[in-house]
């Protein structure tokens, strides 16, 4: 089974020197190249009373693109987030951008992810405020994705909505079983958002995309995007809060593609399977080039220190140590402390053969010891 690691080894060096790439795409390509290898040293933890070594691994590379990296990650953000958790249900609200301004936002990705934000924030909270949907003030986790099954870019944002929120007299106020916003409704604001902000943006535009330069252009452009039905759809409640939890981990620190998906590297070529959504997903494989398969990777490398991950309303940082009791209270939501689990804990809880005590004398005191090599 190959990895991503692998097929990086394999052609990285001949992608790079045939392409000119940013340095946060350099570097992403790096890190994952020296994953969990010995270029990045290693950690050992090590029995403190007998000297026995316990546990043995390579230093992972952490980058937030890497597949290997993201299990650990995303099981401490669970842990953060189980605090927020609400005694009430939740919806799974998805609102993409048409394929014909994928190009504008691969050559514009922060500026047009961050007017993806800001219009389904917007689009979210003004809605729920009108009384004819909710009548009162949200509060809801959004999640950047930039990828389809097939790699191609599909710039989309994931919102994971409480099924209510606080009117102006400080009561909570329930929604309808079905989401309470019509996804007509909710399409049709946020393509007038979407294109008022990006009417505004100060956006670049390269190769096929040159002609938008032309003020008349652009804005034929953009009367055809508004011409367009965009899609946002609700997908139906979750049972409970767990399933909450378990879904926000599955989408949180999801990475293009997983290594199980590979399904083979061999004469230059990559093949990986993929769910193909409009034929009832039933996976399929698609076999491609080395060089296009790292193409299509390297599309969804984020710019530098961007945040995928943005919380708003009454989940958001400044309400969360006010509203958020507040919501609590009004939920009946069982107040649960803060445990900070450590590192050791979050293994065992995703290593189910994980042993804590030493195989020689049974002590479980530890100690690591941390070698880092040189490779830069």
């Amino acid at each position: 089974m190959a990895e991503v690691q692998d097929i990086f080894k394999e052609y990285g060096e001949a992608y790079q020197q045939q392409h000119k790439l940013p340095p946060n795409i350099l570097k992403a390509m790096k890190d994952i190249t020296r994953c969990r290898t010995a270029e990045l040293g290693y950690h050992a933890d090590v029995c403190s009373d007998c000297g026995n070594v316990l546990h043995f691994s390579y230093n992972s590379c952490r980058n937030r693109h890497c597949p290997k990296c993201q299990t650990l990650s995303k099981e401490r953000w669970i842990e953060n987030q189980k605090h927020s958790l609400l005694n009430v249900g939740y919806f799974h609200v998805v609102f993409t951008i048409p394929d014909t301004l994928n190009s504008v936002a691969f050559q514009n990705q922060r500026e047009v992810y961050n007017i993806m934000f800001r219009a389904v924030s917007e689009t979210l909270q003004e809605l729920a405020v009108d009384k004819k949907y909710l009548g009162a003030s949200l509060g809801f986790t959004s999640i950047l994705h930039t990828w389809g099954q097939n790699l191609m870019h599909h710039p989309h944002i994931h919102c994971i909505v409480p099924g209510g929120g606080i009117n102006s007299c400080g009561r909570w106020v329930n929604s309808r079983k079905k989401f309470f916003i019509p996804v007509k409704v909710l399409s049709r604001k946020f393509r007038g958002k979407f294109l008022y902000y990006l009417k505004q943006a100060d956006l670049k535009f390269f190769g096929e995309q040159c002609y938008l330069h032309d003020q008349t252009a652009f804005n034929n452009f953009l009367s055809s995007l508004y011409r367009k039905e965009w899609v946002v759809y609700c997908k139906p409640p979750f049972k409970n809060s767990y399933c909450v939890v378990e879904y926000l981990g599955r989408y949180t620190h999801r990475v293009a593609i997983s290594n199980r998906r590979i399904l083979s590297m061999k004469n230059d070529m990559v093949s990986f399977k993929y769910r193909d959504y409009k034929e009832g997903s039933k996976w399929k494989v698609l076999t491609v080039s080395a060089h296009e398969f790292i193409r299509r990777f390297l599309i969804h490398i984020l710019p530098p220190r961007f945040m995928k991950i943005r919380h708003y309303g009454f989940l958001g940082n400044r309400n969360r140590n006010t509203k958020l009791a507040v919501c609590k209270k009004l939920t009946l939501t069982p107040l649960i402390g803060r445990v900070k689990l450590s590192t050791a804990e979050l293994i065992k809880k995703i290593v189910v053969s994980y042993k804590s005590a030493c195989s020689c004398c049974g002590s479980e005191r530890r100690q690591r010891i941390v070698v880092f090599y040189n490779s830069s």
